[in-house]
């Protein structure tokens, strides 16, 4: 099949698997597309199963402003032809955090640049980029366990900085990040504490808060 059959075909296959409930609880829970077949996780997986991955077809499919193949973009783009600007015009194009979540999960932790593209992501004002970049953090750390004195000073400087500034989904993915490096070891948790212990009694909301979820982590 050429290019133009197989988006086709594909999406006679989310048609036929169209669930129109799960479809508008997300409308109603804020996850709007231009187009949302409501196919489940799993069937999208399912389908992504008999393609091979291709760039082309993966890149079409990015382009699509329809749910399941944003999704299915992420699942079936090859990771050697994902180059680092084509990952910076996705991330800046990233319709919501659904898309958000499943892409980092399903492509931006295995790029072979990931960690280098996950701090210059966080750094970013754009909400989602953010995001982007601590849910890959995250990713890397349950993989790869820690990382150098000087990377981590800077992704504590910055998941504090975005917590206390960033929206309710920045300080999600910042929570998932500090989680992941706190379990990595006992002095990781120690130096988090360290960082939120003047918080306690802050005049700031957003100070106490992150004071409060990080002794929960930690069980204090």
């Amino acid at each position: 099949m050429d290019l133009h059959e197989q988006l086709k075909d594909i999406k006679t296959q989310l048609r036929l698997s169209m669930n129109g409930a799960v479809s508008q609880s997300m409308r109603e829970k804020g996850l709007v597309y231009k187009l949302n077949f409501g196919v489940e996780l799993p069937r999208i997986k399912g389908i992504a199963a008999g393609y091979e991955k291709n760039h082309d077809l993966a890149q079409a499919l990015w382009k699509e402003d329809i749910r399941e193949c944003k999704i299915l973009a992420g699942l079936l783009q090859p990771v050697d032809t994902f180059f680092p600007e084509i990952a910076d015009i996705w991330v800046e194009n990233m319709p919501n955090i659904e898309i958000a979540e499943l892409t980092s999960m399903n492509l931006f932790q295995y790029l072979p640049y990931a960690p280098a593209k996950a701090f210059q992501w966080i750094a970013d004002e754009h909400e989602y980029t953010q995001v982007c970049g601590f849910l890959t953090i995250a990713r890397l750390l349950m993989k790869k366990g820690d990382m150098d004195e000087r990377s981590e000073n800077e992704f504590l400087d910055q998941a504090v900085s975005a917590f206390l500034s960033g929206s309710y989904h920045v300080r999600n993915a910042v929570l998932a990040a500090l989680r992941r490096f706190m379990e990595h070891s006992e002095e990781n948790a120690f130096r988090v504490c360290r960082r939120v212990e003047g918080m306690k009694n802050s005049s700031r909301e957003a100070e106490q808060l992150l004071y409060g979820l990080v002794k929960d982590e930690v069980g204090e």
